[in-house]
């Protein structure tokens, strides 16, 4: 596939040569290439399969906004802009768009949300929640869009909302800990990531599934349906 990347932070860098690894052509947009999106015309858009997106919470919507304009498919691993999930929703599917989106690509952190969600029964037996989260000291958002997640899966599931603290500190790759506390026992799951190619390779896996297909979907429904096909 022809892709497009937004983004050669960090978690963008590895994106572009997991990609390369896996046989597609990768083309990197830069913020100053790219101002609010104008860099994505309908003329470079046209040759590009998915538009991957590590951007910035300023950079982003402006980014969906010129992608659904040419109907490009997008996989937004960009987070802190989820209060407007409900207009992207809506854009994407007035467009006719494809767009895949995840506060966290790795297999591994969706299973945790999975494993998180069944534990939050433990809050209708008198148990206390807390979530953790760890992240490198640059990390632009606090809590990370992951530790959102978590904290929205839980409400639902449980019908409470646990609070949410967050360290920013040296080079944490990203660190999610539930914890469930009564007076008789307490719970702990951790996700802890080692590398960022987790979520790499999530976003490629992600933008693979999503060629040809339009719709808003979450990485869960990539790797249900990647499950239910075999894949």
């Amino acid at each position: 596939m022809n892709l497009l990347l937004l983004g050669c932070g960090k978690t963008g860098a590895l994106v572009e040569l997991v990609a390369r690894e896996r046989g597609h052509q990768v083309r990197v947009l830069t913020s100053a290439q790219n101002p609010r999106g104008a860099g994505l015309t309908p003329d470079i858009l046209r040759e590009v399969d998915v538009v991957l997106d590590f951007t910035t919470p300023q950079a982003v919507l402006p980014n969906i906004e010129a992608c659904a304009r040419a109907g490009a498919r997008m996989v937004v691993g960009t987070t802190g802009w989820y209060d407007e999930l409900a207009r992207v929703r809506q854009l994407v599917e007035q467009s006719g768009m494809g767009l895949v989106y995840a506060s966290n690509f790795s297999v591994g952190m969706n299973l945790f949300f999975e494993i998180a969600r069944s534990a939050s029964a433990a809050l209708r037996h008198h148990y206390l929640g807390q979530i953790f989260e760890r992240h490198h000291a640059t990390k632009k958002d606090a809590p990370s869009g992951t530790a959102v997640v978590l904290q929205k899966i839980i409400g639902e599931a449980a019908g409470q909302e646990v609070e949410i603290i967050s360290f920013r500190e040296g080079e944490v790759v990203g660190m999610h800990e539930l914890v469930l506390d009564s007076p008789h026992d307490t719970i702990y799951l951790c996700h802890d990531a080692k590398s960022r190619r987790g979520f790499a390779a999530g976003a490629v896996l992600a933008a693979e599934w999503l060629h040809g297909k339009s719709g808003f979907f979450e990485f869960p429904d990539v790797l249900k349906n990647l499950t239910d096909e075999g894949g």
